[in-house]
């Protein structure tokens, strides 16, 4: 079978890349013929049609005038584009086989190397607009490496699709030579990204399509709401002059009526007059551009967003928080697919044929365009099928992946650990307790420590002259208070007030937290809690006695 270029044509030679620039721009590219100057329904139909005919040159400079000229379009095509040329992106190896992991490894170093490839990503997103777009590939030599240097832009004026038979579905690129039908783009030298907004011929894909004629009328209703404000706004301003007045009086008098409007002042003879009249408050003609203009505004958005959710933002939120994105999942997800197999078999197979051989597989290129979970959400399901459900044969491989959490390594202390410490600590505090306060009871004292038993002997002393506590007492005494440690006491708490600090982790603001803290009382182990405090009253109470003694003495 024989090796295929991106457009299906065969390749004859695979040993090196073409070095030299194809699209060098001519004089022609650096004007333009604005044809949005002047646009009427007619014109806007005849570059349409031209288009459906294969031929793009002015529909290309009417779409990019399009965005210089509507702020709402030129908006909103940036918040698509940025929302994938700024997703992150990885290289996955064909297979689990060492070479394939190899040229994967090699790959996205080639693409690191790119000068700009954020950027490159970006310009090939403004297929989104306008239907296609191309730019052509600089390949680099050094020695028996080959390299992608950078990715140029080239406008979409620059091709055609017009044949003398039938629309073409890949572009050529017209040049001094081929004014006309254009050349073939030579293999692996170009990257050519089709947006498909719809069916059918390229040249109808873009997303300006649907929206040229609302901007056609769109920009009708600014231009009157303008001359409305410039009639409107300032009085009318009327000069009289007397009967016998000179030709010179008389244009003298226009030009002091002409300049009263920007000016605020002017120098008249006494021998004429001006007046200011008043115009009727025409507000009532306002509302009907401003609805028109913010009506386009909203359907621009529902076509390049897909909600109009910044256009229309919710009362007492800020613009655009009611919607959960601003460019809709299945928009991203789109775009990022569409891209991301362009770059595949556009940009990376053919570095895959020039570096490797035709014979190698080809590495995936993967933008990470998931929508973000909600693990709280997802942790809750987990516990309602373990617990109510009783599914509980889930994988915990599947639970690490799913968490994102990186399994634990061999002898790595776990939370496990530390809880189960933590609990055994506050048993022995509690069975501390329990001895001290059955006074006199020897038996059933838990072992001591070499610390513990040097506390016990310092006090030795104290516990012959005084016959309460007993030195058996001491000793436990001393293991309670060993036990109720500041990083005891830290840890005994945080099993306590775990919702609380949960809530103030999570809590979206400060009003938020306080206005939930009082629903989590029912939830808090408040026995516990209560134990605890009781006992580290009874250490330090107890404790502050037996010291003050000890100094005293």
């Amino acid at each position: 079978m024989p090796l295929l270029d991106q457009f299906g044509r065969p390749v004859t030679s695979v040993k090196s890349p073409v070095l030299d620039e194809i699209a060098v721009q001519t004089v022609r590219d650096r004007y333009s013929s604005y044809p949005s100057s002047g646009l009427t329904p007619q014109r806007l139909a005849s570059i349409l049609k031209e288009a459906d005919d294969g031929d793009v040159y002015r529909q290309a400079e009417l779409m990019e005038e399009f965005e210089e000229k509507w702020p709402a379009l030129q908006a909103d095509l940036q918040t698509r584009k940025l929302a994938v040329a700024g997703l992150t992106w990885e290289i996955e190896p064909a297979s689990e086989s060492s070479e394939d992991k190899k040229i994967a490894e090699a790959a996205k170093e080639m693409l690191e190397y790119i000068e700009d490839f954020e950027g490159a990503l970006f310009d090939a997103l403004d297929a989104v607009a306008k239907g296609f777009a191309v730019q052509e590939i600089f390949w680099e030599l050094d020695g028996r490496e080959v390299w992608v240097k950078r990715l140029k832009w080239v406008h979409q004026k620059r091709f055609t699709f017009y044949s003398q038979q039938e629309v073409l579905e890949f572009p050529r690129l017209l040049t001094d030579a081929e004014p006309a039908l254009g050349e073939e783009l030579q293999p692996f030298k170009f990257l050519f990204h089709r947006h498909r907004a719809r069916s059918g011929a390229a040249t109808r894909g873009g997303l300006s399509r649907p929206l040229a004629y609302l901007y056609l009328f769109a920009n009708y209703s600014l231009k009157d709401w303008v001359i409305f404000n410039d009639l409107y706004s300032v009085p009318m301003r009327v000069g009289k002059y007397k009967p016998g007045a000179t030709t010179g009086e008389i244009d003298a008098l226009k030009q002091a009526v002409f300049n009263l409007g920007t000016d605020a002042a002017a120098v008249v003879s006494d021998s004429t007059l001006i007046e200011l009249l008043e115009t009727k408050n025409r507000a009532g003609d306002i509302p009907t551009f401003k609805a028109f203009i913010d009506w386009s505004a909203r359907m621009v958005s529902k076509v390049v967003l897909g909600h109009t959710g910044a256009s229309e933002p919710t009362p007492g939120k800020l613009g655009g928080e009611d919607a959960a994105q601003e460019v809709r999942q299945d928009l991203v997800e789109h775009d990022a697919r569409s891209l991301q197999n362009a770059i595949k078999f556009q940009l990376i197979w053919p570095w895959v044929v020039y570096q490797f051989g035709a014979d190698k597989a080809c590495p995936k290129f993967q933008f990470h365009y998931e929508a973000e979970e909600d693990l709280n959400e997802t942790a809750t399901m987990y516990g309602t099928l373990v617990e109510k459900v009783g599914f509980r044969k889930i994988g915990v491989q599947h639970i690490y992946e799913r968490f994102g959490i990186p399994e634990p390594a061999a002898g790595e202390e776990t939370l496990e650990d530390i809880a189960r410490e933590a609990q055994q600590e506050m048993q022995t505090a509690e069975t501390q307790a329990t001895a001290v306060a059955r006074r006199g009871e020897v038996g059933g004292k838990p072992a001591r420590t070499e610390k513990q038993a040097n506390k016990a002997t310092q006090h030795s002393a104290l516990s012959t002259q005084h016959s309460s506590p007993e030195a058996s007492d001491q000793a436990a005494l001393d293991d309670l208070k060993d036990g109720l440690t500041d990083a005891a006491l830290q840890r005994q708490m945080e099993v306590a007030l775990k919702p609380v600090f949960e809530l103030i982790q999570n809590g979206a603001s400060y009003t938020d937290v306080m206005a939930r803290l009082a629903s989590l009382a029912p939830d808090l182990d408040t026995e516990q809690m209560e134990t605890l405090i009781a006992k580290a009253v009874f250490v330090s109470e107890t404790w502050g006695r037996l010291t003050a003694v000890t100094s005293d003495k």
